[in-house]
């Protein structure tokens, strides 16, 4: 089975899907049962956005280096409407839609590392990473 696996997100059923590929990569990377079920979750809330806002999009999930470490990586892209205040949306119980605004912030709590690029208009990039449990 290969390190990296791309789930088009078009529907609640892919937000299932993406988790499933998160959960089962992080299984084999040897992550804790706790830690599979935060990237799990991580993945569910930034798929529900991509369902939620922009209507389509696609999650990939591999293994890469991140600052010099190997982590689990999550990226999710869309074409959707953007996000026009990144910091604003990054906090707790802000939602420019029906949600409870805990999408972002809660998958930020959840990995190590989260970062948001987006342009009004032109959709939007979250990359999420949990650094890979060592051997030693």
């Amino acid at each position: 089975m290969p390190d990296d696996i791309l789930v088009d997100v078009n529907n609640s059923d892919d937000i299932v899907t993406a988790r499933q590929a998160g959960h089962q990569l992080a299984r084999r990377l040897g992550f804790s049962l706790t830690d599979v079920t935060m990237i799990a979750t991580a993945i569910s809330e930034i798929a529900r956005n991509i369902t939620s806002y922009a209507g389509r999009g696609a999650i990939k999930v591999a293994v890469a280096d991140r600052e010099g470490r190997k982590a689990l990586v999550v990226r999710a892209e869309d074409g959707g409407p953007g996000i026009a205040d990144i910091d604003r949306a990054l906090e707790d119980g802000y939602s420019t839609g029906r949600g409870l605004g805990l999408g972002l912030p809660g998958a930020r709590r959840l990995m190590d590392r989260l970062v948001v690029e987006s342009t009004p208009g032109r959709g939007t990039v979250v990359e999420m990473w949990k650094w890979t449990p060592s051997n030693e």
